[in-house]
């Protein structure tokens, strides 16, 4: 079983193009060297040299073929334990062989960068599914749907693409030698690492060099790809995330250099920032938000400004929407907006830049490019925490906890909800006690639901088999919209409008 397994293996790094049919045996005695067998026999040669490209594996494959490497080297005592932990590190390593070196795969991309910046990213977005950096088979795991709001069609995603630790991993990993290298996920000496009980193997994981704003940057794919071709842009440095002026000139030049793509940042301060605030960085790609195509309701005109189109989006977070086809423009009024709403205080609106000397307003900006006109969302944040909302008052309240408790970083800010995986198992169960017309009060697992689930009831009369599914996603559509709505830090009523303007109008 083995010997065909790496005949597979072999055969599906030449049916994605990651070797050469010149390339065959030397991968191939690679395999057998890390598995420590001293040779290939003569039918899994036989299959690697008569390879057909018509009749090869095709990318759902992989899964088991290395599932079948992985058994074979846990029965060889290659592998310390059999959990998902082990496995990743020692399958990372056998992909890896099939990976071309840093250089030859950056002079790959400008190569056909040179065609278009379009063919560059499709190139590198396969490559690095093809190297299984990015789990397709994972991916394929996470629950998707759409979710209709007053605000467009809302994207949720339930996340089960990121393994669970078992408790043996995260014992050993305690008691492992503790190191700072790579200083985190995103530093560039993450390339080719192998990785540890703590942290993720990389051997088959390459970055692309870019030049943005005149510094130095790397650009790659997020891994759990929570949407189209998710890609993450990050400084070569290991610096802290800082929103200014600099910022916005970093967004508009990747977006001229990769026209297809939007890119935004986290903001900067806790809770109302990324879970990387350690090492800067960008996330972007090649799809559309619901924020996107949000239009803007209340066109505004900012002196000394009047040749930039400018207004606030009717989305449930406080946007300001600014475009125009001179970036420079577009960067003078963003640093504009930033510096006075860093400043800004309106206690009618509960708004404070700071408090006991720890300032509280950041911005989430997001660029892209529509048409000839550049665009940019500046999405107004403030961390405030007070007793009575303790983890944030523009931070979803506890009554939304059961679905959504987790920060709105980047990604919920645009119209995506990444909820946890626990909602899999929970909203099977929230089906069944439904439909039995339960009282889930005394249920452990889903009381947190209870008051949830009246309002449903009460909203639907008639709850079935055949339509329960689709009412559990409806209204964790619903919640997610609240959950948008209680980050804003202007609320959608007259009043939160008019304060809205009375920033404005300071500017």
């Amino acid at each position: 079983m083995i010997q065909n397994a790496i005949a597979k293996w072999v055969q599906y790094g030449l049916a994605t193009g990651l070797i050469e049919k010149a390339d065959s045996i030397y991968t191939a005695n690679r395999l057998l060297e890390l598995l420590q067998i001293d040779s290939l026999e003569e039918e899994a040669e036989a299959q690697i040299r008569d390879f057909d490209a018509s009749a090869s594996p095709a990318a759902g494959d992989l899964e088991q073929i290395l599932g079948e490497i992985c058994d074979y080297a846990y029965e060889q005592g290659l592998l310390e334990e059999n959990s998902v932990a082990y496995r990743d590190l020692f399958d990372t390593k056998v992909m890896g062989l099939l990976v071309d070196r840093p250089s030859n795969m950056i002079r790959r991309f400008y190569q056909l960068y040179e065609e278009g910046p379009q063919k560059a990213t499709d190139y590198y977005y396969k490559f690095s599914q093809d190297t299984d950096y990015i789990r397709r088979y994972r991916i394929a795991k996470d629950r998707k749907w759409n979710a209709k709001t007053e605000y467009g069609d809302l994207d949720i995603t339930i996340n089960l693409s990121k393994p669970e630790k078992d408790p043996k991993a995260i014992a050993a990993a305690k008691l492992a030698k503790q190191t700072s290298y790579p200083k985190c996920l995103l530093c560039p000496e993450n390339v080719g690492y192998a990785g540890r009980l703590n942290h993720p193997a990389r051997q088959n994981h390459r970055i692309i060099p870019v030049t943005i704003n005149g510094s130095d940057w790397y650009f790659q794919y997020s891994p759990y790809v929570y949407y189209n071709e998710h890609c993450i842009v990050f400084n070569s440095r290991h610096i802290p995330m800082k929103i200014e002026r600099a910022t916005f000139a970093k967004l508009f030049d990747f977006v001229r250099q990769f026209p297809h793509y939007f890119v935004g940042s986290n903001a900067d301060l806790p809770i109302v920032g990324g879970s990387i605030l350690s090492h800067d960085h960008f996330q972007g790609g090649h799809y559309e938000f619901a924020m996107a195509k949000a239009p803007v309701e209340t066109p505004v005109t900012i002196p000394g400004f009047e040749d930039v189109s400018a207004g606030i989006v009717k989305w449930p977070m406080s946007v300001i929407r600014i475009s125009g086809p001179d970036t420079e423009r577009l960067v003078e009024l963003a640093d504009r907006i930033l510096l006075a709403w860093r400043g800004y205080t309106d206690e009618a609106a509960f708004i404070f830049a700071q408090t006991e000397g720890e300032p509280h307003n950041t911005i989430t900006p997001i660029a892209r490019k529509r048409g000839d006109n550049y665009e940019m969302d500046l999405v107004l944040r403030n961390n405030i925490t007070t007793k009575e909302h303790p983890l944030g008052v523009y931070h979803p309240h506890a009554e939304l906890h059961h679905i959504k408790k987790e920060n709105i970083g980047l990604i919920e800010v645009m119209g995506l909800a990444v909820l946890p995986a626990r909602l899999k198992d929970e909203m099977e169960g929230l089906k069944r006690a439904i439909l039995a017309n339960q009282d889930i009060r005394q249920d452990e697992e889903l009381a947190k639901h209870a008051d949830w689930v009246d309002e449903i009831r009460e909203k639907y009369p008639s709850i079935t088999e055949e339509n329960v599914e689709q009412i559990l996603q409806d209204e964790i559509g619903l919640v997610f919209a609240k959950v948008l709505e209680h980050a804003g830090v202007y609320k959608r009523t007259p009043e939160g409008k008019e304060a809205f303007l009375r920033f404005i109008r300071s500017l």
